[in-house]
């Protein structure tokens, strides 16, 4: 799989591998650097490129004294910090942030090689356009140019909505925010990123049961949990560095740590106690868990009647889940599970972890809904050391979910309601029926006109469907005709034939990436393709949101290398060729062609008001940044210095202007805190009673609290209510009254108001405008701070729901994958019913009344690996990782293996049921059970046996290419967020 290379540059026609050369001997170190053609010393920008593409040399290097830039890595969510060493503008070494809070002194592999992305051989060096099926290297101005005319008309033939943008985990918040902004200046929602495909669905069931979906807790809280409870995840390989949070309450605390897989993982090998069930029963299994807390008194019935509601439904429904019929669905003895359920209730607080082994499946919310339930049946929320901490996947994933790169929200998870659009509009200080202008209009099949504008747009995991299936199947005006992949890998997703064929059908292909991904070789498109090269993050700054909601700034490493551009510079030119970047940076500064990046950011916190996005200022951020040596390393607060009393990076809610200097809330839901220091209930998100029965909480309230009681999200009528809107400065009250209509002008917070506008009761008409204002969409923070004067949660203080009535299945059950050789449980736990949803068509019922277990009779999952990341088009270009992992391959167990012939190290086939098949190294190992098989998805530029390293633009393509997993994985998605199955569908092995 590997090649050699001459100074670098890859050499066509491909020769003989450095593997093949070596036979049978193992290839050291010495003997790949050599094979690719790398030196061991410092590398090198690679020259022979030409025009304004600069080589970095040793001369360069030495001019000038070493400086340290402070970093965050840009793989995944737990926010290693990373000391970058720069010397003449080059980066020439660098060592972990020792006072991280997060990594301690320590990196992963993938880590502690950053240094390579940002020095990478491979990068993409210039914009690139395939004419007659060979790249030519163009300007910017032409790449802008001609991308934009063909956009245009595309916009004025089918409307805004025949583009689809598709943005990134990798933008900074303030990129993504941006991004987000523009999709809305061109007037579509169909905007999206990775989320959908990895925790969309923990995002819709963490939310609709308790307020917010994010992380509840944090990595260095771990360390209070007494017991550690992981399902469908693998810290110790996608996220390594987490691992020792995890095991430091493992060895301190004599916490047991006890990981649900259906693979024998590196995780699993510090487990106390390992439990290995059949891929794609987890609501089964964590019933199974219940039943026997519920059978033995174990729950927290204090803590249920005071803070939950619904759990006696729960109860109804996991009486059916007798031990038995747990061994039925998932393989786990009734013994083991008892054993885990007397674990978790004799060591609380305990934490529960998942990953996309929890999530990727076509019930994914029930999953994540019954880990919650889970947590609230043992009173484990709310607490240090308890709390559901959910492993983000990519650096920024949970920034860019925030600040709404997103088909159906817009930034701080407003939604697409007339209201939402309304506050933003406010925010950004447009017109609102320009913008509304923007978007298309469709005809419904009622003959009435729908505002595309509030209409969730086409899901990334299904954009396939919005070019291939029949236009009058779809819910916008015309197909999906421009694809934007914008630091996106194809190769994570299912259905990569298809893609294929959809990626040939559209008029235009745009990707914009640091790297040429698999976007760039999958099809055989000969035109219309362009290829613009983005800096990585280290080549500018911004912020950075870990998986625990703590906020980042990142400085610039170097300056961007090449002819690459970040992201926001990038959006800026195409808000220029679209003629509409005075509009959208009107508050925005714009030196040159680059926006002000710390202008996004206040931009964003002035309208980020539902989770608490306002309070974290550049300043305050930088500020936190340059302390980290103040912070705790297990609560995250500043122990004295400038940031005292701060939690690290103030992760949201950070209540609040800046100046309200709110600490951030470390720990979601801990009422043990005044909230003013942090501490907060369950979000009163659902109204205040269901069916005659109360849904705010009961005698529980957090410390301080002015309302000792149950109490529903703050309007200004609340205020004037409970005698509070006193409080309020005559700023606050003007804004208040700006944003229900009451008065045109806006107020300005530096300009004397003198008396304030009302003094006794408003009249009628505008009673009810301005007491309709909330926590939620008051400009000037007035709402927020004064309920938090009193005590208590902007938000309201409610009980968490174990019951979603909006959801398909309101109390989460079992239902069989789509692809199951179960056939016997598919009667007692069927799938659901076909239906339109997210503009488009979806299978249910109609593939799983089809039985294909006797023809693919394994269970196919897939997973990470410590050495890459993603679609693995940077980390497979690294040579450092590269030379740790050189082959796709597929585990199979032995039993499995000996029945198919198959020998250990041996290619074999691996075929999915919808036709995809891939030719890759079988791995004969019992990490995986009987009868199921795995394959890491990191994998690309191989398809079906075919080797397209030859379709790359010329050293760009990664050192190592293999098989991508999704070629052969199938159709699936989540019954609320569209989010793909890839953990449980059917394959069959054969030897190649």
């Amino acid at each position: 799989m590997l090649r050699k290379k001459t100074n670098g540059v890859a050499r066509r026609p491909q020769r003989t591998s450095i593997l093949s050369e070596a036979a049978n001997a193992s290839v050291d170190r010495r003997a790949f650097l050599r094979g690719s053609g790398l030196a061991i010393g410092g590398l090198a920008a690679v020259a022979a490129t030409g025009g304004t593409v600069t080589q970095a040399t040793a001369a360069t290097a030495a001019a000038g004294d070493v400086k340290t830039v402070k970093s965050v890595c840009t793989h995944c969510s737990v926010g290693c910090t990373v000391m970058a060493e720069v010397q003449g503008g080059v980066w020439i070494g660098q060592e972990p942030g020792w006072d991280s809070p997060f990594n301690l002194g320590s990196h992963c592999a993938k880590g502690a090689s950053v240094r390579e992305h940002a020095h990478g051989e491979r990068r993409l060096k210039y914009p690139m356009k395939k004419v007659g099926g060979e790249w030519q290297r163009i300007s910017w101005e032409q790449a802008i140019n001609e991308i934009g005319d063909q956009m245009m008309d595309i916009r004025d033939s089918s409307g805004p909505d025949s583009v689809y943008w598709l943005g990134s985990a990798k933008h900074s918040n303030e990129q993504a925010y941006l991004f987000r902004k523009f999709a809305a200046y061109w007037g579509t929602n169909n905007v999206d990123h990775q989320a959908r495909i990895c925790h969309s669905t923990t995002v819709a069931g963490v939310a609709n049961t308790w307020g917010y979906g994010a992380m509840t807790n944090s990595y260095n809280d771990i360390h209070k949990s007494r017991a550690i409870f992981i399902i469908g995840g693998n810290p110790a390989e996608a996220h390594p560095v987490s691992l020792q949070h995890v095991l430091k309450a493992k060895e301190q605390n004599n916490a047991p740590l006890i990981v649900c897989d259906p693979r024998f993982t590196r995780t699993a090998a510090h487990a106390d106690e390992y439990v290995r069930f059949r891929p794609g029963s987890d609501v089964a299994l964590v019933w199974g868990l219940l039943w026997h807390i519920f059978e033995n008194g174990w729950e927290d019935k204090d803590f249920i009647r005071s803070r939950v509601w619904g759990m006696d439904e729960i109860r109804t429904e996991v009486a059916n889940w007798t031990p038995d019929e747990v061994e039925r669905v998932t393989g786990v003895p009734g013994s083991q599970l008892e054993r885990v359920a007397r674990t978790l209730a004799n060591n609380r607080p305990g934490t529960v972890i998942w990953c996309m082994g929890g999530t990727q499946h076509t019930n994914g919310n029930n999953n994540t809904r019954a880990y919650c339930i889970l947590q609230l049946a043992l009173g484990n929320m709310g607490t240090a050391g308890g709390g559901t901490n959910i492993f983000r996947g990519h650096d920024n994933v949970q920034g860019a979910t925030d600040l709404g790169v997103l088909a159906d929200t817009l930034p701080g998870y407003y939604g697409l309601t007339a209201g939402a659009w309304a506050h933003w509009a406010r925010v950004w200080e447009e017109d609102l029926d320009w913008l509304k202008g923007r978007f298309a209009m469709l005809k419904g099949k009622d003959g009435k006109d729908k505002e595309m504008m509030g209409l969730t747009g086409i899901p990334v995991s299904r954009w396939i469907d919005g070019v291939l299936e029949a236009k009058d199947n779809l819910e916008q005006p015309d197909n999906t005709r421009a694809m934007v992949f914008w630091g996106h890998a194809p190769n994570s997703q299912t259905r990569l034939k298809e893609m294929k064929t959809a990626m040939e059908k559209l008029d235009l292909l745009v990707v914009v990436d640091p790297y040429p991904t698999v976007s760039a070789i999958l099809h055989d498109r000969t035109d219309n393709t362009y290829l613009l090269p983005a800096a990585t993050q280290f080549e500018t700054y911004g912020s950075v949101t870990a998986s625990n909601r703590s906020i980042q700034w990142r400085d610039k490493v170097v300056d961007p290398l090449f002819e690459s551009l970040p992201d926001h510079i990038i959006l800026h030119k195409f808000a220029t060729k679209f003629g509409f970047a005075d509009r959208m940076f009107r508050n925005i500064q714009v030196n040159g062609e680059e926006p002000l990046i710390e202008d996004l950011t206040r931009e964003f916190n002035k309208g980020m008001w539902t989770v608490g996005y306002t309070g974290q200022s550049p300043e305050r951020l930088k500020m936190h940044m340059a302390n980290q040596h103040t912070f705790d390393r297990t609560t995250l607060r500043a122990l004295g210095g400038p940031a005292d009393g701060d939690y690290y990076g103030m992760p949201w809610p950070c209540w609040g202007t800046p100046e309200m200097n709110h600490p951030g809330s470390a720990n979601l839901y801990d009422i043990s805190m005044p909230v003013a220091e942090g501490g907060l209930p369950f979000r009163a998100r659902y109204g205040v009673e269901r069916n005659g029965e109360n849904l705010l909480a009961e005698g529980s309230y957090t410390v301080g609290s002015e309302i000792e009681d149950g109490y529903p999200e703050f309007t200004m009528q609340m205020l004037i209510d409970l005698g509070w809107d006193s409080d309020l400065t005559p700023y606050e009250r003007k804004m208040i009254e700006y944003v229900a209509g009451y008065i045109d002008e806006r107020p300005e917070t530096d300009t004397d108001l003198g008396e304030q506008s009302q003094t006794g009761p408003y009249p009628s008409d505008a009673a009810e405008k301005i007491g309709g204002v909330n926590w939620k969409t008051d400009l000037s923070g007035g709402i927020q701070r004064v309920a938090i004067k009193h005590g208590c949660a902007p938000y309201g203080n409610a009980k968490a729901r174990c019951v979603v009535w909006t959801f398909p299945d309101p109390v989460p059950v079992h239902r069989e994958p789509l692809y199951t050789n179960r056939r016997d449980l598919v009667e007692d736990y069927p799938t659901y019913e076909d239906k339109t949803f997210w503009r488009v068509p979806t299978m249910y019922a109609s593939i799983q009344k089809n039985d294909f277990s006797k023809d693919y009779p394994i269970i196919l999952t897939s997973g990470r690996l410590v050495e890459y990341e993603g679609g693995g088009d940077e980390t497979r270009s690294n040579p450092w990782l590269a030379e740790l992992q050189q082959n796709m391959f597929v585990e199979i167990n032995p039993r499995d293996a000996n029945n198919l012939g198959v020998r250990d190290g041996a290619d074999v086939w691996v075929e999915g049921p919808e036709g995809g098949k891939v030719k890759v190294m079988a791995m004969v190992t019992p990490r995986v059970g009987e009868g199921v098989a795995f394959m890491p998805f990191h994998f690309g530029g191989y398809f079906e046996g075919e080797d397209l390293r030859s379709k790359y633009p010329d050293g760009a393509d990664p050192i190592v290419l293999g098989e991508s997993t999704n070629t052969a994985q199938t159709y699936g998605y989540d019954s609320v967020t569209q989010m793909q199955e890839t953990k449980a569908t059917l394959c069959k092995i054969m030897p190649a």
